[in-house]
């Protein structure tokens, strides 16, 4: 099997989103879910909680998105590391 580019799902503090999924979409969605869960040696319980994961490292590996940021402001780290010094 292929090694999936998905790592395993750290905790964070949430922000709720309400998204609808076709129906297509969510069901290889609860494939990939298992598929990683064999490839971890641990089952997806919710495969929703891949979507966070899933966009993250999508918008990480966009260059062209990554190059407007540099543009329009600082990274996603220098936000949440200032975010972090303002909550201490």
């Amino acid at each position: 099997m292929a090694k999936l580019k998905l790592g395993p799902i750290a905790d964070d503090k949430p922000v709720k989103v309400t998204v609808e999924l076709p129906a297509m979409l969510h069901r290889d969605l609860a494939a990939y879910a298992e598929a990683l869960g064999r490839e971890q040696g641990q089952p997806i319980a919710d495969p929703v909680k891949l979507i966070v994961p899933m966009l993250a490292r999508f918008i990480a590996t966009d260059r062209g998105f990554a190059s407007s940021r540099k543009t329009t402001g600082p990274s996603h780290q220098q936000r949440r590391a200032n975010d972090q010094i303002g909550n201490s």
